[in-house]
């Protein structure tokens, strides 16, 4: 089932910042189609181990037949409990690609795109009971309001959220379809696509609980590495990009640097690279969605977590 996922972005980038020792211990949270972690096998050797995590149900079928990888359908919010449970609370990288694969995209019955006029979905784990259906149908026009304004960055995010709350007292919106006639008052003709994009993409963080899983993620990653292990992190937007950068900089969401009596910084990582590493021009021509993504990199320190 791999080849319906997208190629991974900044493969080779994302390798070289794991350092990867060949007996290592190693950690692909957002497993997909496998990508990632197909590359990290192949520079592991018989000792080494690899530890993947997926939500959905789809990725199952992207695990390769290997003894040495673990795969757990898990929401990567828990990766360090479950790798306690496993007898491996210490490993020496971790990784994870925050991208929407093109899977999801691209798979009309997921409703993750306003291509398709397909049922409201959005959800990761569709195990889940609640999506992207619940929440145009539930939620007050406050709470609309606030996503959009703060998950999608919607300029007229008050009045798109009254739009919507006014169209289902005649009907329930129940379809990709009947929530862009909710919202068609509001999609401005001249940039229709990102406008829907934005607005899309704000109900999706909000069905998935993405900024808490994130948050979650990080503050446990220090006791889940070894001290000189690499935490390498993939984003796509201002809202995953701001609380990774804070974090690998200060060891909080807020960058607050606090120091010790001689001036250093005490947090629990440093960084690897001083500028934010980007696709090159070749990876952008070929994969234009790789466009958004920032690779941060972090190699953890010997700080009061051990």
């Amino acid at each position: 089932m791999d080849v319906f996922y997208h190629k991974p972005v900044m493969l080779d980038e994302c390798i070289e910042a794991l350092n990867i020792k060949p007996s290592g211990v190693y950690v692909d949270v957002t497993f997909g189609g496998g990508g990632h972690s197909r590359a990290i096998l192949e520079r592991l050797d018989g000792d080494g181990r690899l530890y993947v995590f997926d939500q959905d149900a789809d990725a199952i079928d992207n695990v390769p037949d290997d003894d040495r990888i673990h795969f757990f359908r898990s929401n990567f919010r828990y990766f360090a409990q479950f790798l306690r449970l496993a007898g491996c609370p210490k490993v020496d990288g971790v990784l994870a690609d925050l991208g929407v694969s093109s899977h999801h995209f691209d798979d009309a019955q997921r409703g993750f795109s306003f291509r398709f006029d397909v049922p409201l979905d959005m959800r990761m784990n569709q195990q889940a009971g609640f999506s992207a259906r619940e929440l145009v149908n539930t939620y007050s026009a406050e709470d609309l309001s606030r996503i959009f304004r703060d998950y999608g960055e919607i300029k007229n995010a008050w009045r798109l959220a009254q739009d919507i709350v006014a169209y289902r007292t005649n009907k329930p919106i129940v379809t990709v379809g009947e929530l862009m006639e909710a919202a068609s008052k509001c999609i401005p003709k001249y940039n229709d696509n990102k406008y829907l994009a934005t607005m899309f993409q704000a109900i999706r963080i909000e069905v998935n609980d993405e900024i808490s899983v994130l948050q979650e993620f990080l503050a446990s990653t220090p006791r889940a590495l070894k001290a000189g292990g690499r935490l390498v992190i993939m984003t796509y937007h201002s809202l995953e990009d701001r609380p990774t950068k804070n974090y690998l900089k200060a060891g909080n969401f807020e960058g607050r640097e606090h120091k010790d009596p001689y001036g250093n910084v005490i947090a629990p990582f440093t960084a690897v690279n001083r500028k934010v590493i980007t696709p090159s021009d070749e990876e952008l021509e070929a994969n234009p969605r790789s466009r958004s993504a920032k690779l941060r990199v972090g190699e953890r320190t010997i700080f009061d977590y051990d």
